[in-house]
């Protein structure tokens, strides 16, 4: 297979105007330029741009996959929102993540370089939309893609068995999340191992409730800078009302501690999990290899009672299938003929049935294809 790039870029926040698209277009006749995405593939060629400049000029989620196993996803946020001690001690000794600075923004870089395993072959589309949320949730404080991120490198390279998580809990996965995990081929029961504790509400999901305390308790003054922020189109005002409601769920939480797991927890939870699922399908193999059974043998008894009730004529059919002289013919012969041993043997008649069978031999000694079908019989 010929080498294979997949390059997506969006844009969230504002979108490109015509000067913007002609100055991407001047890096691709071939891309897929829209006034909110850039969209490209290449075989033999490589992408024209740099990904950081593209980044820093015009969009806020970036995607890159190619089928020798780099994957790649970039994310920028205003610099104004972003707790940079939180998302420094999250990432701390994460070689899989990293952030750069570009003017007044800050851009989460997340990248795979391993080969690919077994998995199908995939093209890239759709994988952008599908995690273009966690941006929504890292701006509104929202850190568990940078749990993942930790996971991941545990996954790839190893940590030491001592290392605690860097947050309480992830669950319950978003759908973003577990699109995060599958694009990033996390090992699936370490992620459900991770899940099981869930995230504290500063590090999860918001309720109406916390989000309308945290309004109800801004100075009116504030409410009303809100306000015409929401009038002047600004798109990041609700997410910064959930980060506000965060801090405050966060300072409840500290004085509630949480004991956070181990990576040795987590992987003997992980494996407890294999174990289980393992257990679990052969189980379901099982069944099925006996529902399988039960299926062939009621089907067998139907063919025997009916061929009970036919008689003498079920070797002339034989006959005729033989006289076909072709391999369906053959296949039906021998597989008459197979029943009809069965039948015999249930009313003590094998010595006849051996004797016509070896009538059919002789008779027939000339069709090899129907002979080897006779072995066993």
């Amino acid at each position: 297979m010929s080498e294979y790039q997949y390059y997506e870029f969006q844009a969230v926040d504002r979108p490109l105007d015509e000067a913007d698209r002609e100055a991407l277009r001047a890096y691709s006749t071939r891309a897929r330029i829209t006034a909110m995405s850039f969209t490209n593939h290449y075989n033999w060629g490589d992408f024209k741009g740099d990904p950081v400049v593209f980044m820093e000029r015009w969009f806020d989620l970036h995607l890159h996959l190619t089928n020798w196993g780099t994957r790649e996803l970039m994310i920028r946020l205003p610099k104004r929102l972003v707790d940079r001690d939180r998302l420094d001690s999250i990432l701390d000794d994460c070689s899989l993540a990293d952030f750069f600075e570009a003017g007044e923004w800050l851009v989460l870089d997340i990248l795979d370089e391993r080969e690919p395993g077994d998995e199908y072959w995939d093209d890239g589309s759709g994988w952008l939309t599908a995690l273009a949320p966690l941006r929504a949730d890292l701006l509104s404080g929202d850190w568990r893609i940078l749990y993942l991120a930790w996971l991941a490198e545990l996954d790839i390279e190893g940590r030491k068995d001592d290392e605690t998580e860097p947050l309480p809990g992830i669950g319950p996965l978003t759908g973003a999340l577990s699109a995060f995990a599958e694009f990033f081929r996390l090992d699936p029961d370490l992620v459900e191992a991770a899940a099981e504790a869930q995230a504290g509400i500063a590090d999860g999901d918001l309720s109406a409730d916390a989000i309308g305390a945290a309004v109800a308790a801004m100075p009116e003054g504030e409410k009303t800078a809100l306000l015409r922020r929401v009038a002047d189109g600004d798109p990041h005002v609700g997410a910064e009302i959930r980060r506000l409601a965060r801090q405050a769920a966060s300072a409840a939480d500290s004085a509630k501690p949480t004991a956070r797991r181990t990576v040795s927890d987590l992987r003997r939870r992980a494996a407890a999990i294999r174990e289980g699922r393992e257990a679990a399908e052969a189980e379901r193999r099982e069944a099925e290899r006996l529902q399988q059974e039960r299926e062939a043998e009621e089907a067998r008894r139907a063919r025997i009672v009916a061929l009970r009730q036919r008689g003498e004529a079920v070797w002339d059919e034989i006959e005729s299938e033989i006289d076909r002289r072709h391999a369906s013919g053959y296949d039906r012969a021998a597989a008459l003929l197979s029943d009809l041993k069965a039948l015999a043997e249930e009313d003590g008649a094998a010595a006849s049935f051996t004797d016509r069978v070896n009538d059919l031999r002789s008779r027939h000694s000339r069709k090899w294809g129907f002979i080897k079908r006779l072995e066993g019989l």
